[in-house]
């Protein structure tokens, strides 16, 4: 234990002495989103002077064409004249700028948009606010998606789920208990279980997921968000885009990650001072929004997306007009964005699109 500790490291030790063992979940919410130490709350975490770089800091092309994908979406919609674009948890506002700037070929579109900002960091959002000031579009921030007008949507979420809280199981052979963290004999955050299984859980997994050896770990995030945007879908129509990293089918393991400075962290270290994940689960993403009314297509590999978009061309048509030098960054980023391996995001990062059944199949889920 470090000689110096963080208030929220303080006020954690204080709620395990007082009410014991702390669910993964709880401390992940206040690790991040504790509304005066939370690490979302207090920082900018984007960039190379951060601690990670998203998909829309590493090129415009990603931003460029998340934007051609809502214009064909709203297409689909018969062109209405009046269309809510909301972003959950839009970073620093790089991917709507660009997907903004990539609409100035659809004016009918720009003309339409009334922008909405779902954002819970003070610090993010001053960000936004300087990087998509002046632009002419009407934009509002708000605190939650429920907070946003209702009407017909058109909705991004790039890296958003993942930060959501999860809460972990663990299988032993008295059945599933809840993962928590306590406090160990070298007064040291240290994960353990609590002394009771959960009721009734095993009856909630799948057979293959009863199936797993002694010692598996199962996540799942609470449906709450994800059956807020499946109503609305369902009630007011529109399209919603998610690309997070994750696993398509849900499965057991443990993926709970921390990360400061670009490189990974120990999750118990430094509580609202680095960065915490887990992977998505898709498949339990998609049945929370389809049980309120909508339609899920995908996921499909991040590489994939953006091929049906045509980055490659992007790319091509950037680089006919590039420097040496600006082409060999373009090609860095196309690299990042559609690779494999350890700095790929190509296959790691799903997207997936919902919608009501009345829309059809969401451009570039119908190859």
């Amino acid at each position: 234990m470090t000689d110096i500790m963080s208030p929220l490291e303080s006020d954690i030790r204080r709620r395990i002495a007082a009410a014991g063992p702390m669910p993964v979940g709880e401390y992940m919410a206040l690790c991040l989103g504790d509304p005066r130490h939370g690490y979302y709350v207090t920082r900018d975490p984007l960039g190379a002077r951060g601690d990670f770089i998203t998909a829309p800091e590493v090129s415009q092309m990603f931003g460029e064409l998340i934007g051609l994908w809502m214009a064909a979406v709203w297409k689909k919609m018969d062109s209405p004249k009046s269309i809510r674009v909301i972003e959950l948890g839009p970073g620093r506002g790089t991917l709507m700028k660009d997907a903004l700037r990539a609409l100035q070929v659809m004016p009918g579109f720009r003309e339409a948009i009334e922008l909405h900002l779902v954002e819970m960091s003070p610090a993010l959002k001053a960000r936004q606010q300087r990087t998509l000031g002046g632009l002419a579009t009407p934009m509002f921030w708000h605190a939650a998606l429920t907070d946003v007008p209702d009407g017909p949507a058109i909705v991004v979420a790039n890296e958003f789920f993942d930060a959501l809280p999860i809460n972990q199981a663990v299988k032993t052979e008295r059945g599933w208990h809840e993962r928590c963290i306590g406090v160990d004999e070298d007064a040291k955050f240290a994960f353990t279980v609590a002394p009771d299984p959960i009721p009734h859980f095993e009856s909630l997994l799948s057979p293959f997921l009863r199936a797993v050896p002694e010692g598996s770990i199962f996540e799942w995030r609470d449906d709450f968000i994800a059956m807020q945007l499946g109503r609305r879908l369902a009630k007011d129509g529109g399209a919603a885009l998610v690309i997070d990293y994750g696993h398509e089918m849900s499965e057991a393991g443990d993926t709970l990650q921390a990360v400061g400075g670009h490189a990974y962290a120990d999750p118990l270290s430094a509580p609202g001072d680095v960065d915490i994940t887990a992977h998505v689960d898709f498949q339990a993403l998609t049945r929370a929004i389809e049980a309120m009314g909508a339609v899920g297509f995908g996921p499909l590999d991040q590489r994939e997306f953006l091929r049906r978009l045509g980055i490659d061309t992007r790319a091509a048509t950037l680089k006919a007009r590039a420097t040496p030098e600006a082409a060999a960054a373009i090609d860095a980023a196309l690299l990042r964005l559609t690779g494999s391996g350890r700095t790929g995001m190509g296959v790691l990062f799903k997207a997936a699109a919902y919608a009501p059944r009345s829309l059809g199949v969401p451009p570039a889920f119908d190859a």
